[in-house]
């Protein structure tokens, strides 16, 4: 048995097909680790950015030395840019589902706002309204600050009460104060999110 393996390992099927995958599996992984540390970076979630930094180098090593023992084959050079094309998107798709962190949705519109001010409060989502000068009129301008996982949810209800309001979604970084962010809130939205029609 073990001959078999040393013999397959000597194999040219190895180096040309094996090895390459590998690499290319190897470097999807630990870019789509990087995306995601990059993002907690600038969320300030120094924990989990640490430890995803350690594995993401932990296999860029065991990559890069595959790359470096068979310098030879162009197909590692070929897996190594594939697997680092495919991480990078991997990496944002990753980042989308799990909707990590806290944003602010910023509402403008010139129609009248108290129909969608009222369904947003009686959702348990806390606005703040202020009344602006646009370039057409008087507007009102909306602020609430949720989860991102909420976000679906609080856009469905800006297209059904203001379909033409325009709207920006911020990142934040550091709240205090308030209880904008209180748990039961967050649970509740995000278990109505595609299961509830709107009322």
């Amino acid at each position: 048995m073990k001959e078999l393996l040393q013999e397959f390992i000597n194999s040219p099927l190895f180096g040309w097909v094996v090895v390459p995958i590998l690499i290319c599996i190897g470097r999807i992984i630990d870019v789509s680790l990087g995306t995601l540390r990059i993002i907690f970076v600038s969320r300030g979630m120094k924990l989990f950015a640490a430890a995803l930094g350690f594995f993401e180098v932990l296999i860029w090593l065991v990559a890069i030395g595959q790359i470096m023992k068979n310098l030879t084959h162009f197909g590692n050079y070929f897996a190594y840019a594939t697997g680092f094309a495919i991480g990078n998107y991997l990496g944002i798709i990753l980042e989308e589902k799990l909707a990590i962190g806290k944003i602010t949705v910023r509402i403008i519109t010139n129609h009248d706002a108290s129909a969608l001010i009222a369904f947003l409060r009686e959702k348990n989502f806390l606005v703040t309204v202020v009344d602006a000068q646009g370039s057409t009129g008087a507007v009102n301008i909306l602020f609430t600050a949720i989860w991102r996982s909420q976000l679906p949810l609080v856009k469905e209800y800006i297209l059904r009460f203001n379909p033409q309001a325009f709207y920006t979604v911020e990142d934040i970084r550091v709240v205090s104060g308030g209880d904008f962010f209180d748990p039961a809130i967050r649970w509740r939205a995000k278990r109505g999110r595609g299961a509830r029609k709107l009322k």
